[in-house]
């Protein structure tokens, strides 16, 4: 079991972005949240199996048709009692 925080930059707000990420989350058994920032980035923390984190990370990367994602930075967390994966508004 593994967590990760990411910021996705690039243009990433209003373009369905966080229900795609939702979306992805319940298909690969994740756990987290996703949210937007201020300044036009993307929060987000992703838990579960090592590969499923792994294969979100490279779905957040790709984002949802008309984002341009510039870039994703990623910082390891410890796992935690996490359920369900939640859009935090």
């Amino acid at each position: 079991m593994i967590r990760r925080h990411v910021v996705v930059n690039g243009l990433v707000q209003g373009v369905g972005y966080r229900y795609l990420a939702r979306k992805h989350a319940v298909r690969l058994a994740v756990t987290g949240w996703v949210r937007n920032l201020p300044d036009g980035s993307v929060e987000a923390e992703v838990q579960g199996a090592d590969a499923a984190v792994h294969e979100m990370l490279r779905r957040l990367e790709a984002g949802p048709p008309g984002a341009r994602v510039t870039g994703l930075v990623v910082t390891e967390l410890d796992p935690r009692d996490d359920e369900g994966f939640r859009i935090i508004r």
